[in-house]
């Protein structure tokens, strides 16, 4: 091949300065006013999802009559569903409906499974409630499929790369929208779990069909101020092109005449579209070398007057992929992490039930009402870690956050294995206690031990969550292509949905082996069962995780883009111990 490659290659003299472009005017759409409206919705909908979630069980085993072990395996399943869901909705987001409207639609889905769970429990004879129950519950989840992936991308697409100003405002975002998101499920635990529990379920319900109501009237009212990002078709099209490339020239060699003759067309500089963050040229990178084949440019694409998308693909499509494959080995490195959270919603409020819940002569604590401590520990943990904590580690490593995103996720798995630590050795001290007041064969009776026990489990696994769970947001979303970001929303949602089904699995494992022994861990009556073993296996398989995920992590390589004709390294190639170096 000679100077005869020039049909598959442009000239790039037209590309411009994305800053400088960015900040020629003031915008006069998105940035923190926009994002607030976005913000509020999710507010709402993760009010209606904790007011439904936090109290679930109580419902299925109380009202429903379910054994516990079948109850949390439907909540498990419930919560897996509405998290793997958003996958699909992401797809369609990005792909043909766009973030906007794909928000606008499942918005309007999850307010009618609401008003049908509303009146499920109220208005439905009582032969027909169990299915109209269940079948709401999957209404909602189909609401949360296309909801989840996107509120949060819309609000982040608020704000504009390429503006220096803009791009330092998003760095805090993701800090401040779960501090938003965890009080709107925070002042459900306190409100809605009350009026369940007091008043009625009706009552509980009604009350979170009107907050969806009143959210979906406030994203309407911010119509005028959103950027929207316009759908751009199938991304795994691309995706599927860069591995069908490759494979058609697996035997074509790199180098030609001492030097890589690699198709560079596609750059993103020119392709700003007025409104829209302009995307970035990605820099080529080492890992997953066998990729690098598909831009090859052959004695076959010489020849060719058009670029066949199945045979030549540019360094920027490469590189895409590149960034999908290096996110796979970390979302099932943060698996088991969920698989832990999901107690939260089924043991530990079963847990609670048991014990000593007076405040006072006459107010009893709802056992579910417990999971406030979590978000209160979110609210006072993302304060200190963004305006404490990221100084000071950030005079100490020189990263602009602190430490890095894998860092921050790394340590959090490590939290979720004190959490279960703490949580076998305060069940053993419940059991003791019963054994000690004669109420092993009592499932019903109080324990007189105080609720107040359950306090360091439910605050390490805020904890937990401010690490892991904030941190795997903003690493799906900076390390994936732009425009895949719904899809890498949904991915890093799709952890805690495949993370129930996980803790599903593992609790009929123990359930067999455990019964084959003559005595099952996970019994209705919890005085008589091994919650504290089954609790400290999830301890040991954490502790294994987490031994494999600094494995990934170190050699985990961060994006690289170029910007003004200069490299800009998002972050060196080892995870764990880089940090971010940005020129600029």
């Amino acid at each position: 091949m000679d100077s005869s490659v020039a049909p598959v290659t442009i000239d790039n003299a037209h590309r411009q300065n994305p800053t400088k472009l960015s900040s020629q005017k003031k915008p006069s759409k998105g940035g923190w006013k926009a994002a607030f409206f976005v913000i509020s919705v999710e507010m709402a909908e993760r009010f209606a999802f904790y007011g439904l979630a936090g109290n679930l069980i109580t419902y299925l085993t109380n009202n429903l009559g379910e054994p516990v072990v079948t109850a949390a395996k439907n909540v498990n399943t419930w919560v897996g569903v509405s998290a793997i869901f958003p996958l699909l909705g992401a797809f369609i987001a990005d792909s043909y409906l766009g973030r906007f409207k794909t928000i606008l639609a499942s918005s309007v889905i999850y307010f009618l499974g609401m008003v049908l769970l509303s009146l499920s429990v109220s208005v439905i004879p009582i032969h027909s409630r169990k299915a109209v129950f269940f079948t709401a519950l999957y209404v909602l989840a189909i609401g949360e499929g296309g909801h989840k992936p996107c509120v949060q991308t819309f609000a982040a697409d608020q704000f504009d790369e390429n503006n220096p100003e803009e791009k330092a405002a998003k760095s805090s975002f993701f800090n401040w929208w779960y501090l938003g998101i965890v009080t709107g499920a925070s002042v459900a635990i306190v409100v809605v779990i009350y009026l369940q529990d007091n008043v009625s379920w009706a009552a509980g319900f009604g009350v979170l069909s009107g907050s969806l109501a009143v959210a979906l009237a406030v994203f309407l009212i911010g119509i005028r101020k959103y950027r929207k990002q316009r759908p751009t078709g199938s991304p795994f099209t691309s995706v599927a092109q860069v591995f069908v490339a490759a494979a058609k020239k697996w035997r074509v060699s790199e180098t030609h005449g001492g030097r890589g003759i690699c198709y560079e067309d596609d750059r993103r500089g020119g392709s700003h579209v007025k409104g829209q963050t302009m995307g970035r040229d990605l820099v080529r990178t080492k890992q997953f070398r066998f990729l690098d084949k598909a831009m090859i440019i052959d004695d076959k694409d010489t020849l060719s007057k058009t670029r066949d998308p199945w045979r030549l693909c540019s360094l920027n499509q490469v590189e895409e992929v590149k960034l999908v494959l290096r996110l796979i080995p970390i979302w099932l490195g943060c698996l088991m992490f969920s698989a832990v959270i999901t107690q939260l919603h089924t043991f530990f409020t079963k847990q609670g039930s048991t014990m000593l819940r007076s405040i006072g002569p006459n107010f009893q604590v709802p056992p579910a009402a417990l999971q406030i401590l979590v978000g209160l520990t979110i609210l006072i943990a993302v304060p200190i870690y963004d305006r404490v904590f990221v100084p000071i580690a950030r005079k100490i490593t020189g990263h602009p956050s602190g430490i890095t995103m894998l860092q921050r996720i790394g340590t959090g798995l490590f939290i979720s294995i004190l959490n279960m630590v703490v949580a076998g050795l305060v069940e053993t001290a419940r059991v003791n206690t019963a054994t000690k007041h004669g109420l092993m064969d009592a499932p019903k009776a109080v324990v007189p031990m105080s609720v107040w026990w359950l306090l360091p489990q439910y605050v390490l696994t805020g904890l937990g969550d401010v690490f892991t769970i904030v941190g795997l947001q903003e690493l799906f979303y900076d390390q994936m292509p732009e425009e895949m970001r719904s899809i890498g929303a949904a991915a890093y949602i799709s952890v805690v949905g495949v993370g129930s089904f996980i803790n599903t699995a593992i609790i009929s494992v123990v359930q067999v082996i455990s019964s084959r022994h003559g005595n099952e861990w996970l019994g209705d009556n919890l005085n008589r069962a091994k919650l504290n073993y089954f609790y400290w296996v999830l301890a040991g398989l954490s502790a294994f995780n987490l031994c494999a995920y600094i494995w990934i992590s170190r050699r985990f390589v961060y994006k690289k883009v170029e910007n003004n004709d200069e490299r800009v390294g998002e972050g060196k190639e080892s995870g764990m111990g880089g940090y971010l170096d940005v020129k600029v």
